[in-house]
């Protein structure tokens, strides 16, 4: 999806874009109890037709279909701040309608031995455009890539892409669980290199991936961990895929000459998980079922556009949502090839990702709600991860010693007052694997850092006496912290 001031990589070898954007992700904690549960009622002038979500020059928005009306609800900084890749929607925790994820790789100036920079991060955001609350589920020290592609959603899975030079892996969260570590579903070199290029609808598990390399197409089961055959042929070079909401439909883009429908199978058996199940991801993968039915005809997509960036459904799949020139154009999904959109939204905005969410009817564009954006807690881990002074010497660097732990916040945790790296707690509370980079430090294993209650103690030790903090990635205050009065005595430091 190519535009001036936005990055979204579906396919690396023909796709690239760059994009300023900031963002944050809204949490929600459970209490226990039996609660009365009622169904909404619908609002007059509520979003029956749903919501696009989009990817533009001045960042994440929404638009309401009904009125054109478009809402930037995650602004981000203008120049080529971040890459992006998303939106799509999804559930959040405690939520009775849809909220949008995206990523964010930051893609400012990298710090170096003389000079001043950021240690760049890929970032996984949640935002409520109804709230303005933006918090992060999950960010990765990412020195090696451009940042997640391929970003894709159902109600159960938001899954992506990340990585470079064939090894590319494929990591996905669950949003039906709580919040923790993502999930690798395939991964270099015990497993296949893959991109993600969609998902089955619904709760559905099945992700549409396209092999590195051969650019042969499988569904990648997140929950059993296996490969099945893709239902439809497609070319190395295809994609991205949107699978209309009822799983019977997908719209397919090609190199060039805009999009095709296709009928699709979205429900095909599953293999049965096995004591294997793990090594069935590899690069010679062996499918374990066959479609029951095959495709029908593709119909085109106004095969004068050129390659499409992102595709999406309306909730009643009467229409189809392109992100294609740098605008939005919407398409009736029954149209013969040639036929105008029915509408163009946003042209010049350079638009490159685009979701649409099922129907809303108990909220309205009028209740809309701009997050700040992203950039401030993007920044704040970069302020929490920097070395004393002390320790960001040449001759101080090689020696200093990192030591970094993880709690939950909503619980007291004797990891939450480590002031020491001594060996007796080194034993007793193994730490995660960090080092120091440059003039910050950073840890060592992907998405280790989690969003939510999550919270991170840290040792700076070896050049300089331990120094001890606690930090989080949308907060450092603690989730089992008294509320904070409105004069309080102190604000949370790094």
């Amino acid at each position: 999806m190519p535009i001036t001031s936005a990055a979204y990589v579906r396919n690396p070898s023909t796709r690239s874009v760059v994009i300023g954007c900031v963002l944050t992700l809204a949490i929600a904690a459970c209490g226990g109890g039996s609660v009365a549960v009622s169904s909404p009622s619908p609002l007059t002038g509520g979003l029956t037709q749903g919501l696009i979500g989009y990817v533009a020059d001045q960042g994440v928005g929404v638009l309401d279909p009904a009125t054109g009306k478009s809402t930037i609800v995650a602004p981000m900084p203008a120049g080529a701040a971040f890459r992006v890749a998303g939106p799509v929607w999804g559930p959040a925790p405690g939520i009775d309608y849809p909220v949008l994820y995206f990523t964010i790789h930051d893609d400012r100036p990298a710090e170096r031995r003389t000079t001043a920079g950021v240690v760049p991060y890929d970032w996984l955001f949640r935002v409520d455009p109804f709230t303005g609350a933006i918090d992060p589920l999950a960010a990765s020290q990412d020195s090696q890539s451009e940042g997640p592609i391929g970003l894709v959603s159902n109600s159960h899975y938001v899954a992506l892409t990340v990585g470079c030079c064939a090894s590319y892996e494929v990591d996905a969260i669950d949003l039906t669980q709580p919040l923790g570590p993502l999930k690798v579903l395939s991964k270099p070199p015990n497993q296949a290199a893959f991109f993600t290029e969609g998902i089955a609808p619904g709760g559905s598990g099945l992700l549409a991936v396209r092999e590195f390399g051969t650019g042969s197409w499988y569904w990648l089961n997140a929950d059993a961990g296996v490969l099945n055959p893709f239902p439809l042929t497609l070319g190395p070079d295809d994609g991205p895929l949107a699978i209309s909401p009822d799983g019977t439909q997908a719209a397919v883009s090609l190199p060039d000459h805009g999009a095709v429908i296709e009928s699709i199978n979205s429900g095909i058996p599953l293999a049965t998980p096995s004591a294997t199940a793990s090594a069935a991801a590899s690069a010679a993968p062996q499918a374990s079922a066959a479609p029951s039915t095959a495709p029908s005809a593709p119909r085109r997509i106004n095969s004068s556009l050129p390659h499409v960036d992102d595709l999406a459904w309306s909730p009643d799949a009467r229409q189809i949502a392109l992100a294609v020139n740098g605008e939005l154009e919407l398409y009736t999904a029954s149209g013969a090839d040639g036929t105008p959109p029915v509408k163009k939204y946003l042209t010049g905005g350079n638009v490159v990702g685009v979701d649409w969410s099922a129907s809303i009817p108990t909220k309205t564009a009028a209740m809309l709600k701009p997050s700040p954006g992203p950039q401030p807690i993007v920044d704040a881990l970069l302020t929490a991860t920097m070395l004393p002074a002390a320790a960001d010497t040449p001759a101080a660097r090689p020696v200093t010693k990192i030591y970094l732990w993880q709690f939950d916040s909503t619980k007291t945790s004797p990891i939450a007052s480590i002031a020491d790296a001594t060996a007796p707690i080194l034993a007793q509370y193994p730490p995660l694997p960090a080092a120091v980079v440059i003039h910050h430090w950073a840890a060592s294993t992907s998405w280790q850092l989690m969003g939510g209650c999550f919270r991170y103690r840290v040792v700076v030790t070896g050049s300089v006496p331990p120094t001890a903090s606690t930090f989080g990635l949308g907060t450092n205050a603690l989730c089992s912290a008294p509320a904070p009065t409105a004069t309080p005595s102190a604000t949370p430091t790094h």
